[in-house]
């Protein structure tokens, strides 16, 4: 029997101590959700909301598919892509716009809106309630949805934030009976996190005056002021917010536009792929690692419209890959058109990396090692790239198991690991 020179006791004592750190990475880290992360969020200004709003969505993007890309080889010359791809992505493009063409909406009552007044805004909150009811009754709502609410600036804006939220809620409980299913808010513009604090509260006393079950209100945090990363004391920011929606917070949504002023940057290099982005989305990453917080980068005022229809569509399929190629799997659109660069990034960024990263899940299933040895966390994120594409209609079931030998029940399991 090997001989040892430590006490078992003395040594079990110190290891006792870290039983804490446990319980705390457990709580703050539980590892990734399995709900379905969408690959974007359409923001719509409250009053243009109507019941044909997602449907014209889609009919809108259809036709500008058909007037300028109608086949894949139209596509390919548009975008730039390989036509091989081209031809895979075209038909998915189509099919998508045609059953599901958003997966994420939110009715806007912050910078897209504007301030109406609080009886033009107390009479969309009410209308896009019952809006919302009509969805829901007609089965035609989108997977997720909700309301970005005005921002905690000052004083007038919070009173009327609280507000709006108050009579939305309220009228939807009273049209629909029950908070649905893939409802949730965005908060925008956080500067400090007694913001996030006040938020909470006033969501806990809604759910309370409505009936609601606790913590059933949930809510993105956007991240578009430098103090969202770094905070007056010179803390980082985002840990600090997150701790504070006490496990309500679903997702960290970059700003693009708010953030970039606020850096200082001039109008002419406020954009996405600017490397003071960078430095936030990095900063994202960092704080919502192994938490189950989904992250969205954020939009491009450069939209496909009238004689720059291409230049817009090139603009954006680039920045989603781009946004893609940094690990941000959503991001916000801002016209129908650009639900078709939208999908084609999408599926493009799956197709062309899918070959490899298929051989890749197989022979780690198989343990045959190969040229590459995978680690698990490596296996997971392979797996996870294949169920968000089954998930998001980039492929199916049949052609995942053409590609790894694995069924779509084993690539799941393997994208929770």
């Amino acid at each position: 029997m090997a001989r040892t020179s430590l006490e078992t006791a003395e040594v079990g004592r110190r290891l006792d101590r870290l039983s804490a750190v446990d319980d705390h990475i457990a709580r703050t880290y539980p590892g990734a959700r399995e709900a379905r992360q969408p690959v974007h969020t359409c923001y719509v200004p409250a009053g243009k909301v109507d019941a044909q709003t997602v449907r014209q969505w889609g009919s809108e993007a259809l036709a500008v598919l058909d007037e300028h890309a109608g086949s894949p080889g139209a596509l390919a010359a548009v975008l730039g892509i390989d036509g091989d791809t081209a031809a895979a992505v075209h038909p998915r493009v189509r099919a998508k716009l045609q059953q599901a063409p958003v997966e994420d909406l939110r009715i806007d009552f912050e910078d897209g809106y504007g301030r109406p007044g609080d009886e033009a805004e107390d009479a969309d909150a009410v209308r896009t309630a019952g809006i919302v009811a009509d969805w829901l009754r007609d089965g035609v709502e989108p997977a997720n949805y909700g309301l970005r609410v005005k921002s905690f600036d000052t004083a007038e804006l919070r009173a009327r934030s609280v507000r709006t939220l108050d009579v939305f809620l309220t009228a939807l409980l009273e049209q629909w009976g029950s908070l649905p299913e893939g409802f949730v808010l965005t908060f925008p513009k956080v500067v400090d996190v007694r913001q996030v604090e006040v938020f909470v509260e006033l969501l806990e006393l809604l759910e309370q005056q409505l009936g609601l079950r606790e913590r059933s209100l949930r809510f993105e945090i956007q991240v578009e002021t430098t103090q969202s990363i770094v905070d007056s004391g010179g803390r980082f920011a985002l840990p600090r917010f997150v701790a504070a929606g006490a496990g309500r917070v679903t997702g960290l949504h970059f700003g693009t536009y708010d953030y970039t002023a606020s850096c200082g940057l001039t109008a002419a290099h406020q954009h996405l792929a600017h490397r003071a982005c960078d430095f936030a989305r990095h900063a994202m990453q960092v704080a919502a690692a192994g938490t189950g917080i989904f992250l969205s980068d954020g939009s491009t005022n450069v939209l496909p419209v009238g004689d720059q229809v291409e230049h817009g569509w090139r603009t954006h399929y680039q920045l989603v890959r781009r946004s893609l190629e940094h690990g941000f799997y959503q991001s916000w659109d801002l016209h129908p058109a650009q639900l078709v660069t939208r999908y084609a990034a999408v599926f493009a960024a799956f197709r062309e990396s899918a070959p490899a990263e298929a051989a890749r899940l197989s022979a780690y299933v198989s343990a045959s090692g190969g040229a590459v040895l995978d680690e698990p966390a490596t296996a997971r994120a392979l797996a996870a790239s294949f169920v968000r594409a089954l998930d998001n209609g980039g492929t199916d079931a049949e052609e995942v198991q053409r590609m790894t030998g694995l069924s779509e029940a084993e690539v799941r399991k393997l994208g929770r690991l």
